[in-house]
């Protein structure tokens, strides 16, 4: 079992967070006791008020409020009234980011990642570095290959958002 990453970690930019968190395991600890741990694969950067595909473009709101707190809580949305989409807060107070988690071990697709790891509105605002049902853990060696994409399904948002190369790929996912 490696260290936990400390709140340190995600009390930084965003475009910095989102692609360090490839390779490093997110774990999750299911009401039955049992512990999985996964890789994570792939993450896509949310960063302020300015990013108009950012939640946080349309202020501070009861859905948002967690983004404007210090980095390392978890934010959690429902889409489709069906899928729970798992996000970790980075930065600072007042100043809202978030990387959404699109991708752990072989399962791809935020949606599935949040069925998979049976999220719910109850970790909304939960801190990561003392939760006992979903942590992450510093088990990787050091920097990961990877590639940077747009972000997917945020048209809404328009140019520059649209192209922003914002979206991070593991190179090897078999890790």
């Amino acid at each position: 079992m490696a260290p936990r990453l400390k709140p340190g970690f995600f009390k930084r930019d965003v475009l910095e967070v989102a692609p360090e968190l490839l390779g490093k395991t997110l774990v999750r600890r299911f009401s039955d006791g049992r512990i999985e741990r996964f890789t994570i694969t792939e993450t896509e950067a949310y960063r302020g008020t300015e990013d108009m595909a950012c939640h946080a473009s349309k202020g501070r709101t009861p859905r948002t409020e967690v983004m404007f707190r210090e980095g390392g809580l978890i934010y959690v949305y429902l889409i489709y009234g069906m899928y729970w989409m798992l996000n970790i807060v980075t930065g600072f107070e007042y100043h809202p980011s978030a990387v959404l988690i699109r991708g752990i071990g072989n399962i791809t697709g935020p949606g599935k990642v949040g069925r998979t790891l049976e999220l719910d509105k109850s970790f909304y605002g939960e801190e990561l570095y003392t939760s006992e049902r979903l942590w992450v853990e510093d088990e990787s060696n050091g920097n990961v290959m990877h590639t940077t994409h747009p972000r997917v399904g945020i048209e809404y948002a328009g140019d520059p958002w649209i192209n922003k190369p914002w979206r991070f790929k593991i190179i090897n996912p078999g890790l």
